[in-house]
């Protein structure tokens, strides 16, 4: 059985199902802070753990994540469990986003969802920029915002540049920002709340768009 946490309104226009990355659960720090804002902007945001890590909650062991191909069952699974009465984007932070944009094309196809969002995507490894996780995103259907910092070790703004990605791919990058989105605010002159706000606007007008 699927537990959610949820966020936001009961009756906004759209719902979102965010899934966590690779080693944080759906409580990290930075989830709560990017779903109190996206909710705060007026959208139904629902969270949701992959098996292995509800798995940590009770075992105490760390184990490290299977492939992300392996979860896009469990992704679904959790979509029919949610089972949104309105509009629907899925997405998630880093793995969570990747998987996904795994599954996104059939859903919207299928009208199931709407878009899909990505927040801080792991075009590579960490220290690997040659593995890149792309070839997917150049065919992508689904309309699809990427929210990522321009120093983010998974892919920075000066190598996304240099992959060939979807026309239906917009990216938004907030300054100096980490995986989390965070940025030096002596380098930067941005608070990490500065780019959470700027997250929840433009997801926030990003998804009325989606549904107009």
């Amino acid at each position: 059985m699927t537990h959610f946490l949820f966020d936001g309104p009961e009756n906004a226009p759209v719902t979102l199902l965010l899934a966590h990355g690779a080693g944080a659960p759906m409580d990290s720090a930075a989830l709560n802070a990017i779903a109190t804002v996206l909710a705060t902007a007026g959208l139904r945001v629902a969270r949701f753990e992959f098996g292995y890590m509800a798995a940590r909650r009770t075992s105490g062991e760390r184990r490290p994540p299977p492939r992300a191909e392996t979860l896009m069952p469990e992704y679904i699974a959790a979509i029919d469990a949610l089972a949104a009465r309105g509009p629907l984007i899925i997405g998630g932070k880093s793995m969570g986003g990747r998987v996904a944009s795994m599954i996104a094309d059939p859903l919207h196809a299928s009208r199931r969802i709407v878009g899909l969002l990505c927040l801080g995507y792991p075009f590579h490894p960490t220290g690997k920029p040659q593995q890149v996780r792309t070839a997917h995103l150049a065919d992508l259907k689904t309309p699809t915002l990427i929210v990522q910092g321009t120093r983010d070790p998974f892919g920075t703004r000066e190598e996304v540049a240099t992959y060939e990605l979807s026309k239906t791919i917009e990216i938004l990058w907030l300054e100096d920002g980490d995986h989390d989105l965070k940025p030096r605010k002596a380098v930067s002159g941005f608070s990490a709340a500065d780019h959470l706000r700027t997250m929840g606007d433009r997801v926030a007008d990003w998804s009325k768009d989606l549904i107009r």
